[in-house]
């Protein structure tokens, strides 16, 4: 066990003496210093699948939000991801909305965020990704692409995002249902979403050239009316792309959250009480699209149990982020060693 691996669990009483963003920021640097904990993605052999043309050592990610900047895919790998999203990045760098924009809802282990696609922009991950690749195949890494709040050509900042960073990409997300960014979520509806995903196709098949080209994504939200869901499965499986990943935070607020003074900060809901209403979303989808489709499943995974009942649901991958927040790193060997126990 190295020293970071006996570090980590120390470091979470500390990290919860700051606010939120300040905690995430200090363990960015942290990580970026070579403080991160390891473990091996193989650890169990039994674990890998294939999606996309892709062969992932195990089916547990990390979802988009934790690196927006692309700034440790590499030490998030080595903590025994099977694969890593990076973003949610737009064309041109943006500050997000005001703070504080991220809240802790510890009795009901979830957070409230409405930070607005906050990043440094497409050139900046650029760079830190040309950076990351040159070092050599460290893993499988997604990129988590959206609009910049004030442009009003959304399928061209998608295109730019695409332009600028698919050659480093194993699969592109088109992100249309973070609900911190006025409109997005109205881009869900199956004409806005067409042009979306042919601009990121057109602009990818330009610029990925030697080697296959990364699958397209859509991320969309599990608020969705059941026409629009009925829409996009349709669109799934029919080709339209190359996955779904379900899915992204709620607006809703169950009424038994215990944490009613925080609840009522407006932004989107994620952690423990959007594991059921995802996993239904999913479950629902898998149904519409019969297997057609590979699909992601993310919200509330806090476990094994957790992430096998995605994995049952229909999702083929899954994706974690806010459990960290409460459990740390050593989360996600746990889960690995659950999934594999559940399969001997």
């Amino acid at each position: 066990m190295t020293i970071a691996n006996c570090l980590a669990p120390l470091a979470l009483p500390v990290l919860r003496r700051f606010d939120a963003e300040t905690a995430h920021g200090l363990t960015i640097k942290a990580l970026k210093a070579g403080l991160g904990p390891t473990a091996r993605a193989d650890r169990h052999p039994s674990l890998a699948v294939e999606a996309f043309g892709l062969r992932f050592p195990n089916p547990v990610g990390l979802s988009a939000g934790f690196d927006k900047n692309a700034e440790v895919p590499g030490p998030m790998l080595r903590a025994g991801f099977g694969f890593v999203e990076i973003g949610t990045v737009t064309p041109r760098p943006q500050p997000g909305n005001p703070r504080p924009r991220i809240f802790r809802l510890p009795a009901d282990r979830a957070v409230i965020n409405r930070l607005g696609f906050n990043n440094e922009g497409a050139e900046a991950a650029r760079r830190r990704l040309d950076i990351f690749r040159a070092e050599g195949p460290a893993g499988l890494l997604g990129v988590n692409l959206g609009k910049n709040k004030d442009s009003e050509d959304a399928a061209a900042d998608y295109r730019i995002g695409a332009e600028t960073l698919a050659e480093f990409a194993d699969y592109l997300v088109i992100n249309v249902s973070s609900p911190n960014t006025p409109g997005l979520r109205a881009l869900q509806s199956i004409h806005e979403l067409s042009r979306l995903v042919e601009a990121v196709r057109d602009a990818r098949d330009r610029v990925v050239t030697g080697r296959p080209a990364p699958a397209i994504l859509v991320k969309i939200a599990p608020d969705l009316e059941t026409a629009d869901e009925e829409a996009i499965a349709r669109f799934a499986s029919e080709g339209g792309c190359d996955g779904l990943i379900i899915s992204n935070t709620t607006i809703n607020r169950p009424d038994d959250l215990r944490e009613t003074r925080l609840a009522k900060e407006t932004g989107g809901l994620s952690g423990r009480p959007l594991f059921a209403p995802s996993t239904e979303r999913l479950a629902r989808m898998a149904r519409l699209t019969q297997g057609r489709v590979p699909l992601v499943g993310v919200g509330g995974i806090g476990g094994p149990a957790d992430a096998r009942a995605k994995l049952e649901a229909g999702a083929t991958l899954v994706q974690l982020y806010s459990a960290l927040v409460y459990e740390g790193p050593g989360l996600v060997p746990r889960i690995l060693d659950g999934l594999a126990g559940y399969r001997t």
